[in-house]
């Protein structure tokens, strides 16, 4: 029995399904969890000293690749000072200022522990500021275990295929109103016809829980064009896309501002974090300057702190972005021409640095047409994926992630995994 095996055994003891978040879990593709004990670059080492070329990117934020120098560097230099205060510090301001100056939709945030508790605290916030309870959000969209928005959401609750609000009650879960990802006809139905307690309608830009979906023509001009009009706000979740596809948010590439912005992932460094900001008149809102009540513990800790400001700098960089474009441009038309040659009909959905191959023959544009994909298939292709030494995802439905640390050598290694 490998290490990896035996770990899990263990932990199935004390940890229920043997991991601390399901998306972890591979029994959806038939196979148990690999434990990690290291990793460095484009690479993940397991227990029992098995490489991988890595595509998870801990589930993203591990753009510039893992243990990258600089950052390590930012945290041990902070741990040294101390971990944790209960206290402002100075790198808080500093954070704060870098998303202010990269999103200019954002006059204000406010630090969290999480993309989660980000997202929570949003909808709380547009509850709070607009006095009105209901939200509405698009199938498929993830945004976190919170009550309000485990409703049709995707990503690890699709993978495991169980209902989308157990354990979340049914008066709350009617406050959320589920529409299609990319049908802007039923989201401005939905929201008229909801428009007189309707506080906020919040999206994935680009959605990365269904697998990689890219926002149709327009669709994201006329969610902001609805709400707008109808003084209802507009929440985008970029906890995902947020300074993975551009310097700041994908909102600044689609020209669109939002009233509230969720963070997460890179601008932690790897460490756990999360923020939301949006404009000033609604983030004074938040208490100690207005009613609505949110707060944290470990809020603007200093370790995450420094990994996420060591990261944000590195990523201003000239040229950061167009060669992580080209990375996986090249990865991705790779897969392409072995799916010709063997007359697979597979489908690449890639925006930026992220991407996912759904095993369909349609176009992937919502929850619906990603659901169609054949998760036998997609089982086999982890099995061989894992055995040739390269590690994605246990699920259909997630996003894989292209770091600067991937090298040519690592899509060619991929590439012959692949074939």
């Amino acid at each position: 029995m490998d290490m990896s095996r035996s770990l899990f055994q263990e932990a199935q003891k004390y940890i229920p399904g043997g991991v601390n978040s399901p998306v972890r879990a591979c029994g959806s593709v038939g196979y148990d969890p690999v434990f990690i004990n290291r990793a460095s670059g484009s690479k993940v080492y397991d227990v029992d000293g098995r490489k991988y070329i890595d595509y998870i990117g801990s589930w993203g934020p591990m753009i510039l690749g893992h243990a990258f120098p600089v950052v390590v560097d930012a945290i041990r230099q902070a741990a040294e000072r101390g971990t944790s205060y209960g206290a402002p510090t100075d790198m808080e301001i500093e954070m704060a200022r870098l998303i202010v100056d990269a999103i200019p939709s954002i006059d204000m945030v406010r630090m969290v522990s999480s993309g989660t508790e980000a997202a929570m605290s949003a909808i709380r916030l547009a509850r709070g500021y607009t006095k009105k309870n209901r939200i509405i959000k698009f199938e498929g969209c993830y945004h976190g275990h919170a009550d309000s928005l485990l409703v049709k959401a995707g990503s690890g609750v699709a993978t495991l295929g169980i209902p989308g609000s157990p354990g979340v009650p049914e008066e709350l879960a009617k406050l959320t109103i589920t529409v299609p990802y990319n049908d802007i006809k039923a989201a401005e139905s939905a929201v008229d016809l909801y428009c007189d307690d309707l506080a906020c309608v919040i999206v994935e830009p680009v959605a990365g829980n269904m697998g990689v979906v890219p926002p149709a023509f327009g669709f994201l001009e006329g969610l902001r064009k609805i709400t707008a009009e109808r003084g209802i706000l507009l929440i985008f979740d970029e906890v995902i896309t947020g300074f993975r596809l551009t310097y700041g948010g994908f909102q600044n590439i689609a020209g669109i501002e939002p009233d509230i912005t969720c963070l997460g992932k890179i601008i932690g460094g790897g460490l756990p974090v999360g923020a939301f900001g949006g404009r000033k008149d609604i983030m004074e809102q938040l208490a100690p300057m207005g009613p609505v009540y949110q707060a944290g513990t470990l809020s603007g800790n200093p370790l995450a702190m420094a990994a996420g400001i060591a990261t944000l700098n590195c990523l201003q960089k000239t040229g950061v972005y167009e060669a992580l474009e080209e990375k996986t441009v090249r990865l991705c038309a790779g897969i392409e021409k072995i799916l010709e040659e063997k007359g697979s009909s597979r489908r690449i959905n890639r925006v930026g640095s992220m991407f996912t191959l759904f095993f369909t023959q349609e176009d992937v544009t919502d929850f619906t047409s990603a659901a169609k994909s054949d998760a036998k298939l997609f089982s086999r292709h982890f099995g061989k994926m894992l055995a040739g030494g390269v590690m994605i995802a246990p699920s259909q439905f997630e996003a894989s992630f292209v770091s600067l640390a991937h090298t040519d050598e690592d899509i060619d290694a991929t590439l012959t995994a692949f074939s």
